[in-house]
């Protein structure tokens, strides 16, 4: 009985065995089949990860690409043809070419000697003008310009004086004449009545030739412009005082002051170019007949400054008396690239020319300069031969730039 129970016990425990064993079998192929599964998820999400970085590497070159193209374009500016011809821009190409140092400085410009004269008083009166006369004003040689009034003077109107003297000196003279004839009259004494006449006659024609009934005229003794006038209305003067200055402006002189540094430079300036104040415009001496007349040896009293003086013809609309730039050309360089001031802007004290890449597309391009003419200015850097850049409108050039109104443009080189 023992043995049958011990037997039974037995086989239940290996049955249970072997159960738990299937079990765990089970369990074991079903731990192994969830990490299969689970590295086969990981795999393909390791995939999906790697296809979607792909994805981004791709988006991302792409971006970069666009940003560079941008990047690239961003310093182009969009000006149609049309839009350029209506602004007034104008281009042109680099050459490289003739120029010459340059020594900037100020001076003066004024009236060459003997083109230049000045109306006096010709007898002693108040002033009053014969008609309007102001500053500037073209003029005859002839033409009235003062009347001199004289006669609510205690002195009296000298021309009725001057008449008197000489109607009186001529009586006498006339009388001496016939009784010299028969030595009634000395001949001392006939001399001395003719030397009187003779006077009196010059005075009073000198002054009643301009004579006229509101008191004595005085005219213009050249043609040309009046330069100053000297008198105001109602003041009295006295006979030779100045009153009006008339200049012919046909020739003037420029006198440039410059320093003593360049004293060694002296020998070597040819010609020069000026700016005036009034009008901002750029004369140069050659296109005038102008030459050099001399430059000093030394400097002035109480001053640092070399005078050099040229002469040149008076063709434009340039005054007599106004300060002006002054541009000294010296010794001539060959081979040196130079652009219009017209194609420089300035930004923060950095200078900038427009290239034209192609028909309606610029870029801007910082310059280095070197001497100014007033009318060119050499480029030590930023061009080269062959380029072309815009020679009239830059300013135009570069608003368009600022604005940014026009879309990206895509230019390949």
């Amino acid at each position: 009985m023992k043995k049958l129970i011990f037997l039974g016990v037995l086989v239940a425990w290996s049955l249970g065995s072997c159960n738990s064993q299937s079990d765990h079998g089970h369990e074991g192929h079903d731990h192994a089949t969830e990490a299969h599964n689970h590295e086969h998820d990981h795999d393909h999400e390791q995939h999906a990860h790697e296809e979607a970085g792909h994805s981004h590497d791709h988006e991302g070159d792409a971006h970069a690409e666009e940003e560079g193209h941008a990047e690239g374009a961003s310093d182009e500016i969009v000006m149609p043809p049309a839009k350029a011809q209506a602004a007034g821009v104008e281009t042109g190409t680099v050459e490289p070419g003739n120029f010459t140092q340059v020594i900037k400085t100020s001076g003066q410009v004024l009236a060459a000697q003997g083109d230049e004269r000045v109306a006096v008083a010709t007898v002693a009166g108040v002033v009053s003008f014969k008609g309007k006369v102001t500053e500037g004003m073209s003029v005859r040689e002839g033409m009235p310009l003062v009347l001199l009034s004289s006669g609510n003077i205690a002195e009296g109107d000298p021309v009725q004086k001057a008449r008197v003297a000489y109607e009186v000196s001529k009586k006498e003279y006339e009388r001496m004449q016939a009784l010299v004839e028969s030595r009634i009259v000395s001949e001392k004494d006939f001399a001395q009545a003719k030397q009187a006449y003779e006077n009196a006659r010059i005075s009073y024609e000198a002054v009643a030739k301009n004579h006229t009934d509101r008191g004595q005229a005085v005219t213009a003794p050249i043609g040309g412009y009046v330069k100053s006038l000297l008198v105001k209305e109602g003041d009295y003067v006295t006979v030779g005082q100045p009153l009006v200055s008339i200049t012919q402006n046909r020739r003037l002189f420029l006198r440039a002051d410059v320093s003593e540094k360049y004293y060694a430079s002296l020998p070597a300036i040819t010609s020069a170019n000026f700016c005036t104040p009034y009008n901002s415009k750029v004369y140069a001496l050659q296109d005038l007949n102008g030459r050099l007349l001399s430059y000093g040896k030394a400097s002035g009293e109480g001053s640092y400054y070399i005078p050099v003086t040229f002469e040149f013809d008076n063709r434009g609309d340039v005054v007599p008396g106004s300060f002006v730039e002054i541009y000294l050309l010296a010794r001539p360089m060959e081979g040196v690239i130079s652009v219009p001031r017209s194609a420089l802007t300035e930004e923060q004290g950095s200078f900038y020319v427009y290239l034209q890449l192609d028909e309606e597309c610029y870029r801007k391009q910082l310059v280095t300069l070197g001497a100014d003419n007033g009318q060119r200015v050499q480029v030590l850097s930023g061009l080269k031969a062959g380029d072309r850049l815009v020679t009239r409108g830059a300013y135009q050039v570069k608003l368009a730039g600022a604005a940014n109104a026009l879309p990206a443009h895509s230019h390949e080189h």
